[in-house]
């Protein structure tokens, strides 16, 4: 076999120094898969690309990478890098050392890595001739560097390669790995793994749990709440979204995993900081997807319907709707009102429409108040365009009249329900107390929206008001109120 080489002289004669330091590309100087980013890249920007890239897949790991290779451009500064290792290498360059990249990706991807890493003199990649990946590369190294040669890795296809090396270094390999390399070679140093666990919980955003404590809404405003056998469907529900919500969130970071690097706070996301690799989050995600599938079947065949709706939505949004102007918001809107539905279900509650009514109007305000703080930070860097949506720079003012009225028409929709329905649920014992809550609403949107005028809001307008004392002094009155026209408390 014959592999490609980049500025490779005709011969090394390393006696009187360091043997030379080769460099894997992918899990090593990255903290990603090339040939994974490129498939990708391919499916997003063509989606039915999926059915030529199984095609290309069944032609064999060489025509695939390099068909992909020719399809897609990767832009090596938008990867996420192993920092330490590349200081390393500088390192090692600087002594005067011959760094290598050797590579199983294609060679017409591996040199768009030349001027990304100055210190690299040589690489050798796959070629038509054959795949430079385990025993290959191995025996391609040897044959190159006769007199021995250090070699960094990170899989188990690398300790192929470690027999042949005069030394090992090993990169954020599993503990397994480790151990066959220093059964083969000498192990020189060690580059820590990343905490693959603590990055796929950090993916799963467990705190967005929060907001499925909505399916207990129907229960409480039908008067179901009391009743000890809606407690189990409630619980299930719950996890059932969390769950699915989760596996649906994982979608989300892969398929806006360019958009993600390229955003002030999304880019230390798990995917697009390279923290867990994608297989890794792919698989997690399918056993959270069937985890919460099943626990909403257990709690009825109406949750799992309503589930699943919740996440056709969800995909729907990730894959069309976020890039459309105001629909994205209606979408998120609707997201947050079918977990009223499913809790609906859940207990067979009969609650007001008024309900999800408001619900829409509200959800939707968050929604364009998160729009609208992405806009401004994009205004403020100078930019126009907003990554991965439909939204211009000039849209700020339409989103911010869209946000507020949104707002206000929730306000509106609140007082009608305490006219028109409110006073005729038996559970109420007075309802006098029930016109405390427009005005405190009111009062909480327009916090959000304050804030949100002066830039001082997170992304996630949601999580703002839960961690800001007045939103939730606010709504603890709003709570205090509702209990008071419960139990029929003497105004």
């Amino acid at each position: 076999m014959q592999f490609h080489e980049v500025d490779a002289p005709q011969a090394e004669t390393l006696s009187d120094q360091a043997p030379p330091l080769v460099l894997d590309l992918d899990g090593t100087l990255l903290r990603t898969d090339s040939l994974i980013e490129q498939a990708l890249a391919y499916i997003r920007y063509n989606p039915l690309g999926i059915l030529t890239l199984i095609a290309w897949v069944f032609s064999g790991r060489v025509a695939l990478k390099e068909r992909l290779a020719a399809a897609v451009d990767l832009d090596p500064s938008t990867l996420p890098l192993n920092e330490d290792v590349v200081a390393y290498a500088e390192q090692e360059s600087a002594k005067g050392r011959k760094v290598v990249l050797a590579t199983a990706a294609h060679q017409q991807t591996a040199h768009l890595f030349k001027d990304q890493f100055p210190f690299i003199s040589e690489i050798l990649a796959t070629s038509s001739s054959g795949n430079l990946k385990g025993k290959a590369k191995g025996e391609t190294l040897a044959k190159r560097f006769p007199q021995g040669f250090d070699y960094a890795g990170d899989s188990p296809a690398d300790v192929a390669v470690w027999k042949h090396a005069q030394n090992a270094i090993t990169v954020g390999a599993s503990s397994s790995t480790v151990r066959k390399a220093k059964k083969v070679s000498n192990v020189v140093q060690e580059f820590p793994r990343p905490k693959v666990l603590k990055a796929f919980i950090k993916c799963l955003r467990p705190h967005q749990w929060a907001k499925n404590i909505l399916v207990a809404v129907p229960a409480v405003l039908s008067g179901r709440i009391t009743d000890p056998s809606t407690i189990l469907p409630l619980v299930m529900t719950f996890f059932a979204l969390s769950l699915t919500a989760s596996a649906t969130y994982v979608f989300n970071d892969i398929w806006d995993l360019q958009d993600d690097r390229q955003h002030w706070t999304k880019k230390r996301r798990p995917f697009a900081s390279g923290t867990l690799s994608l297989p890794v989050g792919v698989a997690g995600a399918f056993v959270c997807f069937a985890a919460g599938l099943t626990l909403a079947l257990l709690a009825g065949p109406e949750v799992l319907q309503w589930v699943l709706i919740y996440v056709v939505v969800t995909l729907t949004y990730s894959l069309w709707l976020k890039r459309k102007v105001i629909l994205d918001a209606l979408a998120l809107g609707s997201l947050f009102t079918l977990r009223l539905v499913a809790g609906m279900v859940a207990v067979a509650a009969v609650p007001s429409p008024w309900l999800f009514v408001f619900s829409m109007f509200i959800f939707t305000s968050l929604a364009f108040a998160k729009r609208h703080t992405e806009i401004a930070r994009v205004i403020d860097k100078g930019g126009f365009w907003i990554n991965g949506r439909g939204y211009r720079a000039s849209d700020l003012p339409l989103v911010l009249a869209a946000g507020v009225a949104s707002s206000i028409a929730a306000v509106l929709v609140m007082t009608l329900y305490i006219i028109e329905d409110a006073h005729k649920q038996i559970f109420i014992k007075n309802g006098d107390w029930l016109w405390f809550l427009p005005p405190l609403v009111f009062l909480i949107a327009s916090r959000i929206w304050i804030f949100c005028q002066r830039g001082e809001l997170d992304d996630d307008p949601v999580f703002f008001a839960v961690k800001d004392r007045v939103c939730m002094a606010y709504a603890g009155l709003t709570a205090v109120c509702f209990g008071l026209a419960w139990f029929g408390v003497p105004l």
